[in-house]
């Protein structure tokens, strides 16, 4: 059976990400395996990609920054992000999952 990328806590989405920093472009990718990629411009460098991954993150579920927190994987491209209570969703995931 296929371990999905993400799950439900009450209204909070739980996330698995694999990271790929210095890109072209901040961008939301595919599924790959149990991870969701995701892409941001910023070097990883003394978290600074992950800030930056948190930030871009942010304005696409349309929460404030504070409502991420990252679980684990500061430093690391495998990371887990708790998000509470996203407005939107993207379409990788579905606006149908946010009938909670």
């Amino acid at each position: 059976m296929k371990k999905p990328f993400y799950f439900w806590e009450g209204d909070t989405l739980v996330l698995n990400v694999l990271g790929t920093p210095n890109a072209k472009k901040d961008a939301i990718g595919k599924p790959k395996g149990h991870q969701l990629c995701i892409s941001v411009t910023a070097v990883p460098r003394a978290g600074r990609a992950t800030d930056h991954m948190v930030r871009f993150l942010a304005e696409e579920f349309e929460v404030s920054v504070s409502d991420i927190e990252v679980v684990f994987g500061r430093m690391n491209v495998n990371k887990q992000l708790r998000i509470k209570a996203p407005k939107r969703l993207p379409s990788v995931i579905g606006q149908q999952d946010l009938l909670f």
